[in-house]
Order: structure tokens, then C-alpha cells, then sequence
């Protein structure tokens, strides 16, 4: 399989987690930034989910592995290992569920006591197409993510709204800073593939020319012996 002539096996993969609250939208979010869809009934998540999405990150592809996991207390254990591989990790509320944002810091907890700083963390308050049911204040999601140098951004799944924003945006310019070293490393070897491609096509390039001038030079020759026989 592949994907605008690039085999899956050589894009850069990176793995995203969304994690948060039961209800805050996960599962929402994440098929309106895959799908660009809503569905106002989303069937509540079982354990966990993913899909994957190929998006282009300074002017690189790269292959997003998107897990998506329940909320329910109950489906908390499977939560660590896939934290642990997780280059990206987005932490959900919901804006009119007061609980959901002061939940945030035990997710927080969870994700620290197994990731460093190595992923890049977000928060994000979704459902802010309930304006008129909000609990929590843009201001305190903006200071919440400030003090922990979290990317922030409020958004509505069902809407869209700020939605392609944060990703291609937000999260893609934080994920190229994290990992610039990586990005770097495989535009280089992309330019070298590029030059011993480039390099074999115009060998190829000469010998064909080579083949034609010999084929040119033995018909010049036929023609010239014909020519003095028949004188």
C-alpha cells in the first residue's frame, strides 16, 4: 500500500492519544479531524480505538496514528501502554462539564508517571459551540495550559470550529519543533535518494544515448559500404 507513490512503510509515523473524561468528545474530535465529519449519536468508546490519518508536516508526509480511549474508570488500565509510545498526547475537556476540566490534572498525573518531556502534550476545551452552557472560561484553560507549557486551543467537533486550526497549525508546527532533529535527518535522506535517483536516470539517459550513436554509426557504415559497391 501506498500513498501518493511513498510505500507506508517509509513514512515517518508518530503516535497521538487522546485522552479526558468520559463525554468530553474524544471520539468526536478526532472523526471530525479524520473524516471532517459529526455524528450527534457517536457510540461511547470501549476500551480503545484507533485510526490512522496521512497528513503532510513541513512539506513532509507523515502517517498519524490516532488512538482514541474510553473515559469510564473501568477501561483505565489499558490507558498506560499506549500512552508510553505516544509521540503526541491531547488532553479533553468539555467546556459546559466543570468535573471534565478539573479532572485534567489527574490525567496529567497518569500521563507524567509514564512520559517526560519526550511527546508533545496539548489541552483542549471541546464543545465551545455551547456558549451559552460554559463552565469553564477560556481564561482558565489558557492559564491552566500556559503554566504547564501545553499547546491550548478551545474547539467545537460538532461545528469544526478552530478544529483544522489546531491540528495544521498548532499541533503540526509544535510536533516539527519536538522533532526537528528527525525531520531533519529524513529530508537529508530524501535528498540524497533524490540525487542517486536523479544520478542513475541520467546514466541511464547516457547510455541510451551511447546506444543510439553506435546504432546511428553502424547504419552510416552499411550505407557507405552499399554505396562504394555500388560504384
Amino acid at each position: 500500500m501506498e500513498d501518493d507513490g511513498i510505500p507506508v512503510e517509509d513514512l515517518f509515523k508518530l503516535k497521538l492519544i487522546v485522552v479526558g473524561d468520559q463525554s468530553t468528545g474524544k471520539s468526536c474530535l478526532l472523526n471530525r479531524f479524520v473524516n471532517d465529519k459529526f455524528e450527534e449519536n457517536y457510540q461511547a468508546t470501549i476500551g480503545l480505538d484507533f485510526q490512522s490519518k496521512n497528513v503532510t508536516i513541513h512539506d513532509q508526509d507523515v502517517r498519524l496514528i490516532l488512538y482514541d480511549t474510553a473515559g469510564q474508570e473501568k477501561f483505565r488500565s489499558l490507558i498506560p501502554m499506549y500512552i508510553r509510545d505516544a509521540q503526541i498526547i491531547l488532553l479533553i475537556y468539555d467546556i459546559a462539564n466543570r468535573e471534565s476540566f478539573d479532572s485534567i490534572p489527574k490525567w496529567i498525573q497518569e500521563v507524567l508517571d509514564i512520559k517526560n518531556s519526550e511527546a508533545v502534550i496539548a489541552l483542549i476545551g471541546n464543545k465551545n459551540d455551547l456558549e451559552n452552557e460554559r463552565k469553564v472560561t477560556f481564561e482558565e484553560g489558557k492559564k491552566f495550559a500556559d503554566e504547564n507549557k501545553y499547546i491550548f486551543q478551545e474547539v467545537s467537533a460538532k461545528s469544526g470550529t478552530n478544529v483544522e486550526k489546531f491540528f495544521e497549525v498548532q499541533l503540526y508546527e509544535a510536533v516539527y519543533n519536538k522533532f526537528k532533529n528527525e525531520f531533519e535527518k529524513r529530508e537529508k535522506m530524501y535528498e540524497e535518494d533524490q540525487g542517486n535517483y536523479e544520478t542513475k536516470e541520467n546514466n541511464n539517459q547516457n547510455n541510451e544515448n551511447k546506444v543510439k550513436l553506435e546504432m546511428n554509426n553502424n547504419m552510416n557504415n552499411q550505407n557507405t559500404k552499399k554505396k562504394k559497391k555500388c560504384c
